[in-house]
Parts: C-alpha cells; structure tokens; sequence
C-alpha cells in the first residue's frame, strides 16, 4: 500500500472510531469476542423498515429490513469495523495507485456462493459493472459512477477510476455491493451470495427467514444460530412487546420514552451509542413551492430543534445543522464547520419575515410515517406547532408505513426521511447531494456544490480536504431542501440470552451484523 494511503486509510480509521457512548442506558461491549460463540438454535428479530415492495435484489435496498436480511445472506468485500478500520472479507486486498486512480482488489480464493460456485474475480468484476450502471438504479450508482473502467485477471480486479478517490475502498462496505454469481446480472433476486445465511422465506413486508450456509468460510466469526428470523414490525409498542413476551429476541429503533420503561427489566439489555445516523423533513428543492428559497430558510428558523431531541428524543443525539455530517466522520472540524456554517436555531420572529418575503401564502402538508425512523410522527407534530407560531401552516399528513419508500420517500416534496449515514463525507454527499445522485431525496442541485466534492475526492492534503468540505457543508446548510434537525443515537434491545452483541457506530443492530454474528444461550 502506498503511504499517501497508508496515511489516508490511519485518519479514516481514527476518524471513523467517534462515537459509542452509554448515554442513560447500559452498554454491554467490548467483551463479546472475549466468549466462545454458542452454535443452535434460533435467533428472531422484530424490526422496523420493512414493506410489500421489498426485493433481494441488493441494487434496490432502501429501507432497513431489506439490508438486514441482505447482511444475514449477502457477503462483502469490506467492511467498516468499530475503530474505523477496513475489515477485509472477499477482498484480501483492496490496494492503490500512487495517485489512488487505480486500485486493484484481491479476491480470497476457495470462498463458495450458496449455489456451489466458487467466487471468483469475474463475479467481482461483474458486481461493480452492474452497480455502476444508471439501469440497474442502484443506490450504489451515486458514487460508482465515477468508475471507468473494471478489468478481472484470475482473482485480481483492477478498478480505474475517472478522477482519483482516496476513499474508493471504503466505498466498496455499501450495503447494496453484496457479492453475486455474475454480480446478479442473471437473477438479482434470487438471494443468492456467499453469506453466512441462506435465503429459506421471504415474504416481504411479514416475515424473512435463513438457515445457516453448511459451507460459510468464515464459520467462526458468524451464522452461529441454526435459524436466523426477521419479523416486519413497523408499530414501536408491537416490536417492544414482542421482545418482552419473548416471541423474539432482538428489536431495533427502540423510542427513547420505551427504553426508560425498559431499563429495569432484567430479562432484557438495553444498547445506546451515538452514529450517523439522523432525521430530516426534506423539501424538493425543485418543487413549484419550495423552490423558493426565503420559505426553505423560513421552514429552517421555524422548526425547534431543541424541543424536539428533548421530547422525542430523551436528549439522546445531538441537534443537526441541516448538513449530514457529524463528529463520527473522518474530516469533520466542529469549530470549522460552525464558524462557516453557524448553528440554526428556532427563530419564529425570522421565520414570519421571510415567509412574508416569500409571498407564499396556503397550507404545507408533510407526509411521515414512522418506518422514516422511529418518532417520525412525533418530531412532524412539534415541528407544526413550533411553525405555527412564525405563521406557517403544516398538515402532517399519515402515510402508510407499507410503501413509505417507494411511494413517499424522494417522491413528495415534503416529507421525513432517516438516514444511517455512510462511512466517509464523500460516499454520503455522492449518495445524496450531488445534482445527479439517484438518492438526491432534496433535489439540491448546485453547480458550486458539485465541484467541491469531485474536487475534495482526489485532493490527498487532508487539511485542504477539511476546507472543501466544510464549503460544501455551508451550501448544503445555506441553500439545501433538507431540514435535517438531530442526529440520532442508536438505542436496540435483546433478550438477556442473546450473547455477541456491540453496538457500532455505523448503525442500528451492529450495523445491521447481530443477526450473523450473536448467537443464544437459552
């Protein structure tokens, strides 16, 4: 490895290990790999994020039960541990050019797919090709369509890129990238990769079920349970229920005011830690109404950002500045940032002034939905009376939670959205932000924008890095269709006889691993 990424790859690694903390509730980490893992038995889960629509196909994971059943049964080339350092799976190798233009990934021979076949380069190969194309509408293709050209040789593939990214092989750990038999191109939805699981139900919007792969080549580190289970359990008092009558031993997106109720009960463990994970009311930059600029900056001065962590929330996360990036990123300066971009805070009286200066006039309405993220509905209410006091009129409006993704997420122009986050400012932005990204669930287009982070991608000084994205950051902040008012921490349960679990910065249920890699004791 080169030492410009030798040096790269260290400060993502420092970068990317902020932010597991206890909070209020108890933490049990840093002990699971300390035990013996237990084989049997079965594991079940009821989580939120799931829906009708869902499909295997990786290239079209958009909510969260379909990247968590994708994890029992896909495999990676990488992965994000903990403290930020690049886990290598399929990949032995991810290696750079000089000038990180062209990087070569190494496939670990011998790995077999649940189909008998082994893994090879072309599979690779094929997986990237496939991803990186705008027919497959995957949400990969933000950031793979810089890519120019893949070529496989035996188990080496060699990716050559249009402009240099020092973060390519970080990119490669996006939920979507699961490693398929001629990448998926013949059937993406059968289910089939080289996971620890094997597709045995799926039954979208109810229930996904797998049996452990006799052939995993990593059978020490996961697929310990015989049977892992996902329940679609959309209604947060159903999924605590669930776990408390013991139908299931694991839930996600616990709300803060049921983890209190749950914190003394001994035949359950309580997991919190902060991520990058945040929520947003996203208006379509490009809409008729939102277009306007003075109603977007209105909408943004006249939400309570404060009131809705407190009582939504319970205080656990940290108020947002209508950027996606936090200290959990490598490259984030928080006194860089805010002095760029200074903190927006409820201001009614600013507000009512430019709305009046926007000359809209009728109500807003905002569709949500708690499979957004838990306490979606909640966060919409307080922001329609804290509106209501600088004169703007917003009707929530109740979606569905069947469908909330393919039918109201980036398709109203008003509406909640959660997000997890991604492993570097570059991949997040790519995904999300730049004028053509398929997942641009704002509309945000700017010409300015758009050249700073293609710009930030090959810059190898960190510290002119830093400053690229902290302009970027402010013209997110200062002309961008996302109200993104907190950053969320992570709060997931089990029964007391799961065993294995650590909460990850990278997301909810260990970044969506417990089901692969916890295992039962009872």
């Amino acid at each position: 490895m080169s030492e410009i990424s030798r040096r790269r790859f260290l400060q993502l690694q420092a970068g990317l290990g902020i932010g597991l903390s206890t909070g209020l509730l108890t933490l049990q980490a840093g002990r699971a790999f300390a035990q013996t893992p237990k084989k049997g038995g079965t594991l079940r889960a009821a989580l939120n994020g799931g829906a009708s629509t869902d499909r295997l196909d990786p290239a079209s994971f958009n909510s969260y039960i379909p990247v968590a059943f994708g994890k029992t049964w896909g495999e990676y080339l990488v992965r994000v541990n903990r403290d930020g350092s690049l886990d290598y799976r399929l990949a032995e190798e991810v290696l750079p050019s000089s000038d990180a233009k062209e990087w070569t990934i190494r496939v670990r021979k011998g790995v077999e797919f649940h189909n008998g076949k082994t893994v090879t380069g072309d599979d690779v190969k094929e997986t990237l090709v496939r991803h990186a194309s705008e027919k497959s509408q995957s949400g990969a293709y933000g950031f793979l369509k810089a890519i120019d050209t893949i070529k496989a040789s035996g188990n080496d593939v060699t990716v050559t890129l249009k402009e240099a990214n020092a973060d390519f092989a970080y990119l490669l750990s996006d939920y979507h990238m699961v490693i398929q038999p001629n990448g998926g191109q013949d059937d993406p939805n059968a289910g089939i990769s080289a996971g620890p699981y094997q597709v045995e139900q799926n039954q979208p919007g109810v229930r996904h079920s797998g049996k452990r792969f006799a052939n995993y080549w990593n059978a020490d580190r996961a697929g310990h349970a015989d049977f892992v289970e996902i329940l679609v359990v959309n209604d947060n008092t159903s999924r605590t229920s669930a776990l408390k009558s013991g139908q299931v031993q694991l839930i996600n997106q616990v709300p803060a005011q049921l983890a209190q109720l749950l914190k003394g009960d001994s035949a359950l463990k309580l997991f919190s830690g902060t991520s990058r994970t945040f929520g947003e009311f996203n208006m379509f930059c490009d809409d008729a109404v939102f277009k306007n600029g003075d109603l977007r900056k209105a909408l943004k001065l006249a939400i309570d950002r404060e009131l809705i962590l407190k009582n939504v929330f319970q205080g656990l996360g940290q108020v947002g500045n209508d950027y996606p990036i936090n200290a959990a990123y490598p490259l984030f300066d928080h006194d860089l940032y805010f002095e760029k971009s200074p903190q927006t805070k409820y201001d009614p009286d600013q507000a009512k002034f430019l709305l009046k200066k926007s000359g809209f006039e009728g109500r807003l309405p905002l569709s949500v939905s708690d499979a957004a993220f838990s306490g979606a509905t909640a966060a919409a209410q307080i922001f329609q009376q804290s509106a209501a006091a600088a004169g703007i009129q917003i009707d929530v409006v109740r979606e569905p939670a069947d469908g909330y993704w393919s039918e109201v997420w980036n398709a109203k122009p008003f509406h909640a959205a959660g997000w997890y986050g991604r492993p570097t400012q570059d991949q997040m932005y790519s995904t999300a932000y730049m004028s053509d990204a398929p997942w641009n669930d704002s509309r945000f287009k700017n010409e300015a924008f758009d050249k700073l982070i293609l710009e930030a991608k090959g810059e190898l000084d960190d510290a002119k890095r830093k400053l690229m994205y902290a302009d970027a950051a402010k013209l997110v902040h200062d002309d961008g269709g996302s109200i993104l008012f907190a950053f969320i921490d992570i709060t997931d349960a089990t029964s007391a006889g799961v065993q294995g679990y650590e909460p990850h910065p990278g997301g909810e249920l260990m970044d969506g691993f417990a089901l692969s890699e916890c295992w039962v004791t009872e």
